[in-house]
């Protein structure tokens, strides 16, 4: 059977963005910026986003246009023969799973949060009645169960629809939707007033800061952020390699992806931080930010549930933009590994990620009292842990070491396929770094994972 293809360039990076835009942009990077000085920290993440993300996009993309295949078999048909590359997608498999064990809840949380600002939840409450709302809805796992379902409900049936009628049209309109969001809540931001010292936080580089706040730990945080803003490893963006065509070298298109990935990390912080400094409100406030901080904003401001309802409309955008491209992965590697049809693929893993994601809704309540990392953790931590700490770094290097080594696919067979088109080249020169001196990079990464959760 053909495989279906994107209608357009502009779908393919698009929908690859928006597999990469998720809470990790516009959740992780503002609290972190907040944590590590602003500016400074800004521009060693950029650094990094370049040269270490960069080229396992590059890779991912490769190896799935050459083989025309999720990464359930994207290995088994490149491989040379007799090899266990192919071991490799029960990386892939399971991080595409485990990742929406967690992710749909915390995605069902931003679309709740976009109901209660339409409707008013929040207006003229006090600070610690808006904290207590936070803390009602984790106690509450009827609540949390029901908007996970919506959210497994709602990323399935688009992708239930087909490649270029659900999953490309849909997600198009809600990123040009969640790009337009962002200008508007941006522009707001940054006219309020006393917002100007929340700018120059942001985008006046002041390496002082960074030292202050450690130089080690600081570059670290970058590095970790600039690797998992990604989603890079686990075959997530690999699948959007197999469904374009070779008329564009894959570097250009890793740019595009790049770029715009960061343009919303960008921009979230020029949302969040003036409407912070203006407010006297603690800017790297941790994830509690967007749940208890930000709602405290808008009750500030003037048309503060107007503005309150667009920013968890922008978010519950992004959240489900992610979503959406990760089942997608996941309606492949059943249909690659069954050969069953897309709707019987969607049937099955509906009840299946329905199943998956309670443990993370209950560890919130019912479970509480289970703690695998340490006072004051849950199962939303483990998970996290086991998908950005491990299978992240562990299923880049795979992706690495395969497009270098010659045990493997090979550097001259990954640079033909990605070179093939017109577009900016994959440089020659960089076989070196990609081979010897980024996987040492990556598993520096995943030790420092462990050292900071377990010595630290």
């Amino acid at each position: 059977m053909e495989r279906e293809k994107f209608s357009s360039r502009l779908g393919f990076i698009l929908i690859s963005a928006g597999c990469a835009i998720g809470l990790g942009n516009v959740w992780r990077f503002p609290y972190i910026v907040g944590q590590y000085g602003g500016a400074a920290f800004v521009l060693i993440y950029l650094l990094f986003l370049l040269v270490l993300g960069l080229p396992v996009v590059v890779m991912e993309f490769a190896v799935g246009r050459a083989s025309q295949k999720s990464a359930a078999l994207s290995f088994e048909v490149l491989e040379p023969k007799g090899s266990k590359w192919h071991l490799g997608k029960c990386i892939a498999i399971a991080g595409n799973y485990l990742l929406m064990m967690f992710y749909t809840t915390v995605a069902g949380w931003m679309l709740l949060y976009f109901m209660k600002m339409l409707m008013g939840n929040f207006t003229g409450m006090a600070a610690d009645q808006v904290a207590a709302e936070f803390g009602g809805m984790l106690g509450d796992p009827m609540i949390m169960m029901a908007m996970m379902i919506i959210v497994v409900l709602l990323g399935f049936a688009v992708c239930g629809m087909g490649l270029q009628n659900g999953v490309e049209k849909i997600t198009k309109w809600m990123m040009v939707c969640l790009l337009l969001l962002m200008v508007v809540l941006a522009g707001n931001s940054m006219l309020i007033e006393g917002g100007g010292a929340g700018l120059e936080f942001y985008l006046k580089p002041d390496f002082a800061k960074v030292r202050d706040a450690g130089i080690g730990e600081a570059v670290f945080a970058a590095l970790g952020q600039s690797f998992f803003t990604l989603s890079i490893g686990i075959g997530a963006l690999a699948i959007f390699g197999s469904y374009i065509g070779r008329e564009k070298r894959l570097t250009g298109e890793a740019v595009s992806v790049l770029c715009l990935d960061t343009l919303v990390a960008f921009m979230a912080g020029l949302i969040i931080f003036p409407a912070c400094f203006a407010y006297g409100i603690e800017a790297d406030a941790g994830p509690s930010l967007i749940f208890i901080t930000l709602p405290n904003v808008f009750n500030h401001m003037p048309g503060g549930r107007v503005w309150g309802s667009l920013f968890f409309l922008f978010m519950s955008f992004a959240a489900m933009s992610t979503v959406i491209a990760v089942f997608q992965n996941i309606v492949s590697f059943s249909t690659d590994l069954t050969g069953c049809t897309v709707k019987k693929a969607v049937v099955w893993n509906v009840v299946l990620m329905i199943i998956l994601s309670v443990p993370c809704v209950l560890g919130f309540n019912v479970w509480s009292g289970f703690m695998p990392l340490g006072e004051g953790t849950g199962v939303l931590d483990l998970e996290d842990f086991l998908v950005s700490n491990n299978l992240l770094p562990i299923g880049s290097l795979l992706y690495l070491l395969f497009c270098t080594s010659r045990y493997g696919w090979g550097f001259e067979k990954f640079l033909s396929e990605a070179n093939a088109g017109t577009g900016v080249k994959f440089p020659r020169w960089a076989r070196v770094y990609v081979s010897y001196v980024l996987p040492l990079v990556i598993l520096v990464i995943f030790l420092q994972g462990y050292w900071a959760k377990f010595a630290g």
